[in-house]
């Protein structure tokens, strides 16, 4: 097979990198696998590791700091018979550590390059977190301070079924990232080098040494029988098979005819225990059984017991391409918590928009057109008004119609639930006339 580096765009790296060393060496591996460019994504990190995805022929992959893995992940899962390599420096994995221990616990078929030259080679020669104790670097003394991290010792810890370590000046180099492609989940290989820009300057090493060191410590070599299991994209679609896993969902199915041909932007203002969410919910719902497109956005506080409470919805026959809500065409106002967390909504509307608004509740002024509902003389309570302005809403049939609200009360209440809903809208459709 032909090489799959990039002659467009040479490696270019310090004179002395090992970074050079492995981009060369991954070539002499996948060659000697016999694949094609369009076999294999390459995922990247910041910094000098992430420069590998511009110098190979292969799909590609450059992403934030710390974060390759989880992008291969999905790029995994969504394209499976595609061999993942991600390639991350020792600083991408310290800052994605949360990511690295998942992967490892997870088993994803990804192969995974850790290019370890014990510093943040890109940005200064600051400490990592592989840095050594006893070395000099950029960041002072904050490297005696922290205890340096084992690469390996955490991925089987983690649960990791293929971990090595290596330097990058190991002759049959290409044989073992062979290896860890070719395995059928997560593999990490910790590839030892030098940084001459920063590192080395401070603290040589010599190739020689980097092996030396390497053979004091436990030798990982590849397979852990201890971790090896089932990986994880194709077990994961097995059990997705099965009828017992999971919901069975088999959608909502249109039953009536859209009532509008255009979007429409729906906004509840209430507080907590008003049932603003399930409002929201509702009218999707009832948008949905007339084959309409529905987002919903919800905003509380984290003290969900108190505090403003806020559901953005917008229903559309055609595709919701951005789900932001600008100028809304209606907003129901429930609170003064609500209203105040937004204000500046109302100020936005035009003279079409319609505004059902709680008596007693303060707006600010609008174009929109108001409809001030006495809620509490009608005898409907806090957590009853979301369904009641609903009802006013469907009355209008804009945007839907009593009876789609009747089909989304059916599908999200019984018994009891279902039983009271249905009161709320006789109590309203009593009380809430024009």
């Amino acid at each position: 097979m032909d090489s799959l580096l990039n002659s467009d765009r040479p490696p270019v790296f310090c004179p002395g990198c090992s970074h050079d060393r492995s981009v060369h060496t991954l070539d002499r591996a996948l060659k000697e696998m016999g694949l094609k460019g369009s076999d294999v994504v390459i995922v990247s990190d910041i910094g000098c590791s992430g420069l590998f995805d511009t110098f190979f022929k292969t799909h590609a992959f450059h992403g934030l700091h710390g974060r390759a893995l989880t992008y291969a992940g999905g790029i995994k899962l969504a394209r499976p018979h595609l061999k993942v390599i991600v390639t991350m420096g020792d600083g991408g994995l310290g800052i994605g550590g949360a990511h690295f221990l998942a992967a490892c616990r997870r088993n994803l078929d990804l192969s995974l390059l850790v290019l370890n030259n014990f510093n943040f080679g890109m940005t200064g020669g600051q400490f990592s977190c592989t840095t050594p104790e006893q070395a000099s670097v950029a960041s002072s003394f904050l490297n005696v301070l922290e205890k340096p991290f084992d690469v390996c010792d955490a991925a089987v810890c983690a649960g990791a079924p293929f971990v090595a370590r290596s330097s990058v000046y190991r002759k049959d180099l290409p044989e073992l990232l062979a290896a860890a492609i070719t395995f059928e989940g997560f593999a990490v290989v910790d590839l030892w080098g030098g940084c001459p820009a920063r590192y080395l300057k401070k603290n040589p090493l010599s190739p020689k040494e980097i092996e030396s060191a390497i053979e004091k410590l436990p030798p990982y070599q590849g397979v852990v029988s201890t971790n090896r299991r089932r990986e994880y994209s194709s077990h994961y679609r097995e059990e997705a098979a099965k009828k017992t896993a999971g919901v069975d969902w088999h959608g909502i199915e249109k039953t009536f005819e859209p009532t509008v041909n255009e979007r429409r932007e729906v906004v509840f203002l209430g507080s907590a225990g008003q049932r603003v969410i399930t409002g929201g919910t509702l009218l999707g719902r009832a948008a949905i059984s007339a084959g309409m497109n529905v987002t919903q956005k919800n905003d509380y506080h984290i003290t969900v017991m108190r505090g403003p409470s806020v559901t953005e919805v917008i229903v559309s026959p055609q595709a919701i391409t951005y789900t932001g809500v600008g100028k809304p065409d209606v907003i129901i106002a429930l609170s003064k918590e609500g209203v105040q967390k937004r204000w500046g909504l109302f100020e936005r509307m035009t003279k079409r928009g319609r505004i059902i608004l709680a008596a007693g509740v303060e707006i600010p002024t609008t174009d929109a057109q108001v409809e001030e509902v006495a809620f509490k003389a009608g005898g409907i309570k806090k957590k009853e008004r979301a369904l009641a302005a609903l009802y006013l809403m469907a009355r209008d049939r804009d945007p839907i119609t009593p009876e789609m609200l009747e089909e989304a009360l059916q599908q999200s209440f019984q018994g009891k639930r279902l039983e009271e809903a249905r009161l709320v809208l006789e109590k309203a459709a009593t009380v809430l006339t024009h």
